[in-house]
C-alpha cells in the first residue's frame, strides 16, 4: 500500500487529502481539508498549511489535479492567479514523485473507478455505465470541464480535454440574446461562458432586460443562492435556462466522442442533482435533429461521490505507479 497527498486544485479551492493507493486504484481517500484559494499566495503555502493541520509528516509523494491545461514549463490556472512550474514541485512540495493532471482528467479517472452507486440517472437508459468504450465526461463549477474515458476489456485510458472552450451555439431567440450580451465583452463566446457558475449572470441580465426590467447587479454566488432556494422568479428562470444550456452542450461533446455513456460531474452539477433531473436538460441533450434516436441510447448519470477530484488524482497517481510495476 502507497500513501500519496491527492491535491484538487480548483478556480476557488484547493482541496487536500491523504489517499492509499494499492494494484493501480485507490483503496482508501481520507478525510479532505478545503482551503480558499485566494487566502493563499501559492500552491507551496496551501501545502504547507495542510501539513501544518494535518499534524504529522505527510506522505512523499502528490497526486495533483489542476483546473488548466497540463504542459510546458509554467502552468497558469485558468480561473485562479497561481502559478505552477513543474520542474520545481519536488523541491517546492518536499516530495520523491508526483503525478501532475487537469482537474477534468482526475474526475475522468474517479469515474473509471468509482463503484456504480456513486452515480445517480439523469436520462436515457437507466443502465450502468457500459464495460467497454468512450465515456464523456462534462461539467460546471467555476469553469466547465470536460474529459474523455475509454475503456477497453481491462484497462482504461483518460484523455484531457478543453471542450468546455468550444463555441457555445444558440439554440433560440433567448440564447441569441445571451450571446450577444456576451460578445459584446467576450468577442468569442465560449460554452463555458454559459454553462459554468458565472454563466447564470449574463442569462439573468439577458431575461431582466428582455423583460424590460431594471438590470440588478448580483455576482454569481448570490443568483445561485436566489435561484436554488427558490426566492426569484427571474433568478429560477436563469437556472431553467441554465440546465437547457448545458444539457444541449452535453449532446454535442457526445456527438463529437462517440461515447457509450455520458457523465455529468462539477461541484456546480452535484448541487443540480434534483433541478437537473426536473429541468429541460434532458430533452435538449437528445435535441440533435437526426440523431435523436441515437442520443436516446446514451445514458447519462450524474457522479456523486463527495470528492471526485481528490479520488480521481489518487486513482491517476495509482495507475502511474502500476505501469511502472508492470
Amino acid at each position: 500500500m502507497t500513501s500519496v497527498v491527492a491535491v484538487d486544485i480548483g478556480g476557488t479551492h484547493a482541496r487536500f487529502a491523504i489517499a492509499e493507493v494499492e494494484g493501480g486504484r485507490v483503496m482508501r481517500l481520507g478525510e479532505p481539508e478545503t482551503l480558499k484559494t485566494a487566502e493563499h499566495a501559492s500552491l507551496q503555502t496551501a501545502w504547507q498549511r495542510f501539513a501544518r493541520d494535518h499534524g504529522k509528516p505527510l506522505p512523499r509523494a502528490a497526486a495533483i489535479a489542476v483546473a488548466s491545461p497540463v504542459g510546458g514549463d509554467l502552468i497558469k490556472l485558468t480561473n485562479n492567479p497561481w502559478i505552477i512550474r513543474p520542474a520545481l514541485i519536488s523541491e517546492r512540495l518536499d516530495v520523491d514523485d508526483y503525478v501532475l493532471i487537469n482537474d477534468f482528467g482526475a474526475v475522468g479517472h474517479a469515474v473509471a473507478q468509482v463503484e456504480d452507486d456513486q452515480f445517480i440517472h439523469l436520462c436515457g437508459p437507466d443502465a450502468p455505465l457500459p464495460p467497454r468504450g468512450s465515456i464523456t465526461v462534462c461539467g460546471p463549477g467555476t469553469g466547465l470541464g470536460v474529459a474523455q474515458v475509454f475503456r477497453t476489456a481491462d484497462r482504461y485510458h483518460v484523455i484531457e480535454t478543453e471542450g468546455g472552450h468550444l463555441d457555445f451555439a444558440p439554440l433560440d431567440g433567448i440564447e441569441d440574446a445571451i450571446v450577444k450580451r456576451l460578445r459584446a465583452t467576450y468577442t468569442r463566446v465560449s460554452n463555458e461562458r454559459i454553462a459554468a457558475g458565472p454563466g447564470i449572470v449574463a442569462i439573468y441580465e439577458t431575461l431582466a432586460e428582455i423583460e424590460g426590467r431594471p438590470v440588478a447587479r448580483h455576482d454569481d454566488k448570490s443568483l445561485w443562492t436566489l435561484a436554488l432556494e427558490g426566492t426569484d422568479s427571474l433568478a429560477t428562470a436563469a437556472l431553467d435556462r441554465f440546465c437547457l444550456s448545458l444539457g444541449a452542450i452535453a449532446g454535442d461533446l457526445a456527438l463529437a466522442h462517440g461515447p457509450k455513456g455520458v457523465v455529468i460531474a462539477g461541484g456546480l452539477g452535484l448541487r443540480l442533482r434534483n433541478r437537473l433531473l426536473t429541468s429541460g436538460f434532458g430533452e435538449r441533450f437528445v435535441a440533435k435533429g437526426r440523431f435523436r434516436s441515437l442520443m436516446e441510447s446514451i445514458p447519462v448519470k450524474l457522479i456523486t461521490h463527495p470528492q471526485p477530484g481528490l479520488f480521481g488524482a489518487a486513482a491517476a497517481y495509482a495507475q502511474k505507479i502500476e505501469g511502472l510495476h508492470q
